[in-house]
């Protein structure tokens, strides 16, 4: 009975010290997904873009909806508005707050994500706090703006689309 123990003591070890390098393994993979796709890229030239977003197409408007997660308990992380709607082409600057419920600083970063699928060839941000991580002293609020416009080029069957971010705490703060 006690070589039975040992052995499952023995698995379970190896499968937690397993785990727990995958779990780290995980950024520098999701890493290389958002390289691969243009997921969370800054825009390299601004210039070029602001030249893009002259033309503006004052005939279609977008609802865009807005939304927000947190995975952490001492977080609370919103949109200030739930939505907007912008013309085509137009930039656009929605904010976002998050604010540390807890007595600790926490270090944490958002994750975009979008809808329908494949919005993200057509979103162009120039500013986005995605891009950073964010230091939060405790008790702290903030407000975190994006900057965008959304191309012209956008599929004509799409009016609505959403705009979303989780944002997590980092481990390397807990």
């Amino acid at each position: 009975m006690a070589e039975d123990n040992s052995t499952i003591l023995r698995k379970l070890l190896f499968f937690t010290v397993l785990m727990f390098s995958f779990s780290y393994a995980l950024v520098p993979m999701y890493e290389k997904i958002c390289e691969v796709t243009g997921i969370r890229q800054p825009v390299a030239d601004i210039d070029a873009v602001i030249m893009e977003a002259r033309a503006v197409d004052l005939t279609r408007e977008i609802f865009i909806e807005l939304d927000a997660n947190v995975h952490s308990a001492a977080l609370q992380f919103k949109p200030v508005q739930s939505s907007i709607k912008t013309h085509l082409g137009e930039f656009a600057e929605i904010v976002y707050e998050v604010r540390n419920n807890s007595k600790l600083p926490i270090t944490g970063q958002a994750i975009p994500s979008y809808s329908p699928r494949n919005l993200e060839k057509y979103l162009k941000k120039i500013e986005c706090f995605c891009f950073t991580k964010q230091d939060l002293e405790p008790g702290e609020i903030r407000q975190m703006p994006v900057k965008f416009s959304v191309d012209p080029q956008l599929p004509a069957d799409i009016n609505t689309v959403t705009i979303s971010y989780t944002f997590y705490r980092l481990e390397s703060d807990i």
